[in-house]
């Protein structure tokens, strides 16, 4: 075949079967479009830290973004009133050696200075149920409390501070620590109490958490999220001696907690990835002494600093959190 003839079977074949090859087309944009909608990856965030922006493969919202919370302005964030005056933070310079001590600056210290410094990295939930409203009682409420993560149900990490600030969020360990409230109803000391009820149902996949009527915006980022516990029924276990129960963070905190957990340990590296174990190697369900605390370098539940707090609670998991970092450091 001559190539004027060849050219015009393909020409003729090429139209016979273009109804088919864009009706693949269309087939194959739409499946790779629903995939993109249905599982979508976040884009890699960032930390503020002293001026400085720290990479973190998670989704932040940082104070100075566009629904970001802003723990460094004075005065209430949801109620329109006048400044009080009031600071959530103070500038971190607890504990410092005397050659650092001599040269911190106006804005507070460098980075690098920071490094000698923070060696602890403190969980907490909130018992708030959602990052909006833990920041709503923080600001609003108890305007002498601050934090400087807040982590969603949906796995969306908030900075309220840049990480050259104390916040106040575990008495004794502030001057040398990082903090985070992570959403969730808490430990209760009888299971599928009224208390517990109120936060959680059944449906037809089994237990999901529930906002309360009175929380009318939950402010969670994710449009028609559920929040589902990470293992299907409640956990039970003992804090201070104590026995709880409590339902699972969700599988987006834990990956979003762990990408924090790596980033804040190749910032600081005195943040080791390990948590205060026993003599079995158990990861710790009491208070540590002055002594332990002050030695201590790496992640901490908020039980660990005082003996009044169970947060971050029995559900944790240490091992799976500290493994899932481990790997992202």
């Amino acid at each position: 075949m001559n190539p004027p003839a060849r050219s015009r079977v393909t020409a003729a074949l090429a139209s016979r079967h273009r109804p088919k090859l864009l009706a693949v087309l269309v087939a194959l944009s739409t499946l790779l479009l629903v995939h993109c909608v249905t599982s979508p990856r976040a884009a890699p965030g960032r930390l503020g830290v002293a001026g400085q922006f720290v990479p973190i493969d998670a989704p932040v919202v940082l104070w100075s973004d566009p629904g970001g919370y802003d723990a460094h302005k004075p005065g209430k964030w949801f109620v329109d009133e006048p400044p009080d005056g009031k600071l959530r933070y103070t500038p971190l310079r607890g504990n410092l050696p005397a050659a650092i001590a001599q040269n911190v600056g106006a804005d507070g210290l460098s980075l690098e200075q920071l490094q000698q410094v923070v060696h602890q990295f403190v969980l907490h939930f909130d018992v708030c149920g959602t990052s909006r409203q833990c920041f709503k009682v923080l600001q609003d409420v108890r305007s002498q409390l601050s934090v400087h993560f807040l982590l969603d149900v949906d796995g969306t990490i908030y900075q309220t501070l840049d990480l050259r600030h104390k916040a106040h969020h575990a008495t004794t360990a502030n001057d040398v620590s990082v903090g985070v409230e992570i959403a969730h109803p808490g430990t209760f000391p009888q299971p599928l109490s009224a208390d517990m009820r109120r936060w959680y149902e059944r449906d037809a996949q089994g237990w999901r958490m529930k906002f309360p009527a009175w929380m009318q915006e939950t402010g969670v980022r994710t449009p028609g999220f559920i929040p589902r516990p990470d293992r299907p029924e409640m956990v039970e276990g003992q804090i201070h001696g104590k026995q709880y129960w409590q339902f699972d963070y969700t599988p987006q905190q834990y990956r979003s907690l762990a990408a924090l957990c790596a980033a804040l340990s190749r910032t600081f590296p005195r943040i080791r990835l390990e948590a205060p174990r026993d003599a079995t190697g158990a990861v710790r369900s009491d208070q540590l002494s002055d002594a332990e605390l002050r030695a201590f370098d790496g992640i901490l539940g908020h039980h660990h600093v005082q003996k009044n707090k169970t947060d971050p609670g029995p559900a944790m998991q240490w091992n799976r959190l500290l493994h899932d970092a481990l790997a992202l450091r």
